[in-house]
């Protein structure tokens, strides 16, 4: 599944999102979603999430757990 459609992402699963500091380069963090940042149901870059470990970035990949 990918990051764009909000209604995807729960807190509790697993998801691929790329930092601020990497949108250059794509690399990807995998971690667990803590809370969803982006309020609107769509975004063409990926909703925002911050992660359990306080990281945060749009997500690319959602995992099924």
């Amino acid at each position: 599944m990918d990051g764009q459609n909000r209604n995807n992402i729960i807190p509790g699963i697993t998801v691929d999102i790329v930092l601020k500091k990497d949108q250059k380069t794509g690399n990807l963090t995998r971690g667990i979603v803590k809370d969803i940042l982006t309020k609107s149901g769509t975004h063409p870059h990926g909703i925002k999430v911050i992660l359990a470990d306080g990281q945060i970035g749009r997500v690319k990949v959602v995992h099924k757990n």
